[in-house]
């Protein structure tokens, strides 16, 4: 099992689930990092919320930076449960 295949989600039930979750969490990362970026832009208009706006991108960047994270994450632990798999299926044709 390789790293980053569409194929290794349909693996079972269990990876189907996985990889539904990450993908909600990276939704839900993706619309708070938009969110986020909108506001900041829109505050920039005024002087007086300038040090707002900076922070909401800030902000916006870290959200970005988790959206590659959570994906790493998500195939790291689909692949080690593929392996767990793989290893149960072994153990009982023995």
């Amino acid at each position: 099992m390789k790293l980053f295949r569409t194929s290794n989600r349909e693996f079972n039930a269990d990876t189907r689930r996985v990889y539904a979750a990450y993908e909600i969490a990276h939704t839900a990362v993706d619309f708070a990092a938009a969110l986020c970026f909108l506001v900041g832009s829109v505050l920039f208009f005024w002087a007086d919320w300038e040090t707002e706006a900076i922070w909401l991108f800030v902000i916006g960047s870290v959200f970005f930076m988790m959206k590659p994270t959570l994906r790493l994450v998500r195939e790291i632990q689909i692949y080690r449960m593929g392996d767990m798999a793989r290893l149960a299926e072994r153990l009982e044709e023995d």
